[in-house]
């Protein structure tokens, strides 16, 4: 069912109905009153270092006092999640997720598994559209974009954009987080390279990248290693390209010891989102809706962005001024996250298909 404007649904006759429409103020109070008398939250997969988990988790708690968040399994894959709902259909106990935050890909299965409810936060209008299910079932939460991780003792120039890797200065200097023949994030970096080299869908997107990373082996400018924060201080790989979340508590880790730049590309700003749903079968399904208000809150959005995962209504955010100064002087300028992309789940596929065929043969880089 469509969103409804101008309407005030009850929650029993909005239940009824199964609507999505967007939670109004005094819906949101009605909720927060049964949430209260329900007790408890479970969640699942969510480590407290991962995109500043631990303060989100903190924040809603302190907001929620009445309300218990039972955490599950903190160390859970996206599979993993969607299989702790199937497992827990019948299970009204504290072992059956209230919620679930997902790799990209998860949350239309898990729709089309009938695993999810639909539930529209009163912030769903700042979502962007590609990011979310139009009934409400799954939307996404936050995003990394693909960035230079530069050791700033060994690089003196830095990169701005995919085509300056390409340059003799940085000779043994590129590498990716990871083999393109099974890495997501180092097929990601690819693909974006394609998309900064004209690539206009997965397929064609992959085919340039193949063939950027070829020039760039060619001209002896990739290192055929693993990038991570070790071989980035070490000289061993000084750009390393990396999830921005990732290359910023990175460069945090290391306290200046190399002094470490992050630079989001000019072009070929490629974004991988997650995603956040309720399941069908919750325990406690309005303290999973209040869970979801809080999140998309502009408090639960800064709590993310703090741990470096940039939420999704980061740009929103941005506009309205809602974001302290002293965070954004921690993160590369807000522009550059003006022109990220989210490759559709089609578009990912594609582009992983012809790079993990073709890298051998094109590229030729056996990456370890």
């Amino acid at each position: 069912m469509t969103a409804f404007t101008g309407t005030r649904l009850t929650l029993a006759f909005a239940a009824l109905l199964g609507t999505t429409a967007l939670c109004s103020a005094q819906d949101l109070a009605a909720i927060e009153k049964a949430a209260k008398a329900e007790g408890m939250l479970s969640t699942i997969a969510l480590p407290h270092d991962w995109c500043g988990y631990g303060e989100v988790i903190a924040g809603f708690k302190k907001k929620y006092p009445d309300i218990k968040v039972n955490e599950l399994n903190p160390d859970a894959g996206s599979a993993d999640e969607l299989e702790a709902i199937r497992a827990n259909k019948d299970n009204k106990g504290p072992q059956a997720p209230d919620v679930i935050d997902v790799g990209f890909a998860f949350g239309p299965q898990a729709k089309t598994e009938k695993l999810t409810q639909p539930y529209k936060v009163s912030t769903w209008d700042s979502i962007p559209s590609n990011v979310k299910d139009a009934e409400g079932h799954w939307y996404g939460d936050y995003y990394g974009v693909l960035s230079f991780a530069v050791n700033k003792d060994i690089v003196k120039t830095m990169p701005q954009d995919w085509p300056d890797l390409l340059k003799p200065e940085f000779a043994n200097a590129v590498a990716l987080a990871g083999d393109p023949r099974a890495s997501n994030q180092a097929i990601l970096g690819v693909q974006a390279a394609g998309i900064s080299a004209g690539g206009k869908d997965g397929a064609s997107a992959g085919e340039a990248g193949l063939k950027f990373f070829a020039d760039l082996n060619k001209k002896g400018n990739f290192v055929p290693t693993i990038g991570k924060s070790g071989t980035l201080a070490q000289g061993a790989t000084p750009i390393v390209i990396w999830w921005d979340y990732n290359a910023l508590s990175g460069r945090d880790a290391l306290k200046g010891n190399p002094p470490i730049e992050v630079v989001v590309p000019k072009t070929g700003v490629v974004a991988g989102v997650y995603v956040q749903a309720i399941s069908a079968y919750a325990p406690h399904p309005n303290a999973a809706k209040l869970w979801m208000e809080y999140l998309y809150s502009d408090e639960g959005q800064l709590a993310w962005l703090k741990g470096y995962c940039h939420p999704i209504r980061f740009n929103d955010l941005v506009a309205k001024g809602k974001v302290p100064k002293e965070l954004l002087d921690k993160l590369p300028p807000a522009a550059s996250y003006e022109k990220a992309v989210f490759p559709t789940l089609e578009e990912q596929a594609a582009a992983k298909a012809v790079i993990t065929s073709k890298w051998d043969s094109v590229v030729g880089a056996n990456v370890k």
